[in-house]
Parts: structure tokens; C-alpha cells; sequence
């Protein structure tokens, strides 16, 4: 393949023998531990390096739009749900990476900050439902496509089959594991 045929193929990737750090790992455990296994840090001790680059320039994304990580979760999961933008704390909890302690904080200061509206609800006025505002609505549509410029971003070295490839691997595997989506709203 030509240089010129390369930079066209947006899937293309040279393959060549690349040293990362995680490789520099298992290179010393082999030579001091030879009868190890230790493939299995090829994939764990990557996807934990990866974790903490992501983690670390998804902060900084959500840094310039005045959000933390758990509050852009809960802002994101309204905007995901439809129209009205509407639920429970109950489902945010269950929809969210939040624990439903840190779920009445991070609500506190969202209303706080005029991004979401608490209203009781008809059908039990011991609870109440979670609403984007305007203003809350506003915000998560400009951070949310800055967090996907960011993800963009940060995957801009994998072609389109690679990522596929990678999807489906780690989807693969976070169901080995038992991982499975929330209950719709509405669901016990």
C-alpha cells in the first residue's frame, strides 16, 4: 500500500512491534517470573492505563463546562430519557454510575445551579421527579458534544474496524461478567 493509498484508508493502521509500557511489564516478569502466566496483564493492565487517560481528559472536558464527572452522568442520563427529560431519583440511581447517597447531593447542586427542577409526583407525593431545565437542557447538549469530541479524540488512533472490533470485545467481556443494562424507567 502506498503512503498516498495509506492516509486514504481511514482503517488503516501500520502494523508494526509496539513497546508500551505494559509490554515493558510483562517483559520483566517473564525474565523474573518465567513459569507465570501473566498474559492477562496484557488486557487488564491496558484497559487500567487507558481508564486513567480517559478518566483524566473526560474531567478536564466536563471541568469547561462547570460539571464533575458524576454530575455530567446525571445531567446526561436526563437528556437520554425521553421528553420531558424526566425521572425519578429512584431511576437515575439505578441509570447512573452514582450512588443514591452522593444521588440527593448531586441533585441538591444541580438545583442549586438552575439545571434541573424537582416536582412531587401526582401518583406518590412522598416522592418526586427529576427534570432537565432549560438551562440544564442548554448545558448538556454543548458538553455532551465536547465529551464526544474528546472520545473522538482520544480513539483517534484506532481505524473504524478497530473500534468495532474493540466494542465488541469489551462488550463481550463486560457480560461474561455479568454486566447488564439498568431496567427501563418505569421497571422495578
Amino acid at each position: 500500500m502506498s503512503e498516498d493509498e495509506a492516509l486514504a484508508d481511514p482503517d488503516h493502521v501500520d502494523h508494526v512491534d509496539h513497546v508500551d509500557h505494559v509490554d515493558h511489564v510483562l517483559a520483566q516478569w517473564a525474565a523474573q517470573f518465567p513459569e507465570l502466566d501473566a498474559s492477562p496483564m496484557a488486557i487488564v493492565g491496558r484497559v487500567k492505563r487507558l481508564a486513567r487517560i480517559i478518566e483524566s481528559d473526560l474531567r478536564d472536558t466536563f471541568q469547561t463546562h462547570g460539571l464533575d464527572a458524576p454530575s455530567f452522568d446525571v445531567l446526561a442520563t436526563l437528556r437520554r430519557s425521553p421528553p420531558p427529560h424526566r425521572l425519578t431519583p429512584a431511576e437515575l440511581m439505578r441509570a447512573t454510575m452514582v450512588t443514591s447517597g452522593a444521588v440527593t447531593q448531586r441533585l441538591d447542586r444541580l438545583e442549586e445551579r438552575g439545571l434541573i427542577t424537582r416536582t412531587r409526583r401526582e401518583e406518590d407525593a412522598r416522592s418526586f421527579h427529576v427534570e432537565l431545565s432549560p438551562e440544564g437542557l442548554a448545558l448538556i447538549n454543548r458538553a455532551m458534544l465536547d465529551n464526544v469530541i474528546t472520545q473522538n479524540r482520544l480513539l483517534s488512533g484506532l481505524g473504524t474496524t478497530q473500534r468495532d472490533d474493540l466494542a465488541a470485545g469489551l462488550r463481550a467481556l463486560l457480560e461474561s461478567l455479568g454486566d447488564t443494562p439498568p431496567p427501563p424507567p418505569g421497571t422495578a
